[in-house]
C-alpha cells in the first residue's frame, strides 16, 4: 500500500488525538495540530471554517479536475473504559467513534499526496468539526465551503466495527438514514387515582399512541424501504395517587429517504390527533429532522468502488451494500454537491469490534494504512 511507510507516524498522530479528545466546536487543539501538519507538508491551509474546521488545498500541475476528501474531528461525552497508554486524558470525553483515526488517515494521505502524489488537479482536504451533533457540516457550508473551495465531488470515509480490516462498502443511493427527534405532548385531565372516571388519564392516552406508532413501519411503509420509530422517553406529571393530566413522549425516527421521513411524520401527526380526539384531549407533535439521509450519487459511488478494487481483492468490496440506519451530517455535503460516503472495516475482535459510541471501543491502527492508501488511490484515479 502506498502509505505503508507512514503507518508509524499516522499511529502517533492517532494516539495523540485519542489521548486529547475534544467535543464538537471545541476542537481547538486538534484543529491547530491538523493545520500545523498540513502546513509542514506544504499544503495551503485555511482555518476557522465552521468555527473550528480546517481546509487544506493542494494543487499539482495544470489539471482542472478537483476532489474533496472529508474527515471528522470531534469526540463524544463518554468516560473511556480502555486502559491502554493512550487512553483519553480528559475525563468524560473520548474518541468513541473513530474520528481520531479518520483525521489521522486523511493527514497521512495529505502528506503522501503532497510529497509523492501522481496526479494533476486540486485536492481539498476537509477536516470537519462537530459531526456528532449534526452541526459541523452545515456550519462549514454556511461559511461557503464549496463556494470558496469548489470541487467536482466530495467523499467521506467511516470505520465500521465488525467489518474486517481491509474491507470497503458503499452503494448508489441512500447509504445512511436521516434522524428526526420527535416530542408528543398530551394535555388531558388529571385526577385522583381512585376516581379515574372523573378525568382522562394521560398515561392511557400515551400508551395507545406508543402502540399505534409501531404500525407506521410495520403497516405504512413498503417492507423494502427502511425506517425506524423508537419512543425512548415517557414522562408524566402523575404521583403515587394522582392520575397525570399531562404526558410527554420523546423519541427518535430514522428514514433512508426524505419520502419515508415525510410518511413517518405525517402518520405520527395523524395517529396523535386521532387518539387524542377519541379521548377528548389535546395533543401536539414536534418533529425536527436534525440529520438528513445521505444519498450517494451514482458517479462518485462508481469511483469509490473502483478505487477500492485497486487496493484490495474484490471479495473485500461490497459495491451495493445494505444501507445503514445510523445518521451522518456528511449528508449535508451530499445534498450540496455530488458525493459518496464509504464504509471501511475496523476489525472483528476486541475493542476494534465494539459498537461505535461504546466506552470500550477503539479505532484499529491497522486500518490507518488502508484508509489513507484508499484516499490516495481515489485521488490518483480521479485527477489524471
Amino acid at each position: 500500500m502506498k502509505t505503508e511507510a507512514l503507518l508509524d507516524e499516522a499511529t502517533r498522530w492517532r494516539h495523540d488525538f485519542h489521548q486529547n479528545p475534544e467535543l464538537g466546536f471545541d476542537e481547538h487543539r486538534t484543529a491547530d495540530k491538523v493545520a500545523g501538519l498540513l502546513e509542514s507538508f506544504g499544503i495551503d491551509v485555511h482555518r476557522g471554517l465552521g468555527r473550528t474546521g480546517v481546509v487544506g488545498v493542494l494543487q499539482k500541475g495544470n489539471g482542472t479536475a478537483s476532489i474533496g476528501l472529508r474527515a471528522d474531528m470531534d469526540a463524544l461525552p463518554i468516560d473511556e473504559l480502555n486502559s491502554f497508554s493512550y487512553r483519553s486524558g480528559t475525563r468524560g470525553v473520548m474518541h468513541a467513534c473513530g474520528h481520531d483515526g479518520h483525521t489521522a488517515m486523511l493527514l497521512a494521505a495529505a502528506k503522501y499526496l503532497a510529497q509523492s502524489g501522481n496526479f494533476t488537479g486540486k485536492v481539498v482536504f476537509i477536516f470537519q468539526p462537530n459531526e456528532e451533533h449534526g452541526l459541523g457540516a452545515p456550519a462549514m457550508l454556511d461559511d461557503d465551503l464549496f463556494g470558496r473551495f469548489p470541487v467536482d465531488a466530495v467523499y467521506g470515509l467511516h470505520n465500521i466495527p465488525g467489518m474486517p480490516v481491509g474491507s470497503f462498502a458503499t452503494r448508489t443511493g441512500p447509504v445512511t438514514a436521516s434522524e428526526s427527534l420527535f416530542e408528543i405532548t398530551i394535555n388531558a385531565r388529571g385526577g385522583h387515582a381512585a376516581l379515574p372516571h372523573m378525568g382522562v388519564d394521560a398515561i392511557v392516552v400515551g400508551a395507545e399512541i406508543v402502540n399505534a406508532l409501531q404500525t407506521i413501519v410495520s403497516r405504512k411503509l413498503n417492507p423494502g424501504l427502511n425506517g425506524v420509530v423508537s419512543v425512548t422517553e415517557f414522562i408524566s406529571d402523575g404521583r403515587r395517587n394522582v392520575l397525570p393530566g399531562r404526558a410527554t413522549l420523546k423519541g427518535d425516527a430514522r428514514a433512508l429517504t426524505p419520502e419515508i421521513n415525510q410518511i413517518i411524520e405525517k402518520r405520527m401527526r395523524q395517529i396523535t390527533q386521532g387518539i387524542c380526539l377519541a379521548h377528548d384531549v389535546e395533543g401536539e407533535v414536534s418533529y425536527d429532522t436534525i440529520f438528513p439521509s445521505t444519498i450517494n450519487a451514482a458517479g462518485p459511488a462508481r469511483n469509490a468502488t473502483r478505487a477500492a478494487r485497486a487496493l484490495v481483492d474484490s471479495h473485500h468490496i461490497d459495491g451495493d451494500c445494505e444501507p445503514k440506519l445510523f445518521s451522518e451530517d456528511f449528508a449535508h455535503m451530499a445534498n450540496a454537491i455530488p458525493a459518496c460516503y464509504i464504509l471501511m472495516g475496523n476489525g472483528i475482535s476486541g475493542s476494534n469490534s465494539r459498537p461505535l459510541h461504546s466506552a470500550d471501543y477503539d479505532f484499529n491502527d491497522e486500518a490507518l494504512s488502508f484508509g489513507s492508501s484508499y484516499w490516495v488511490e481515489l485521488v490518483e484515479q480521479q485527477l489524471v
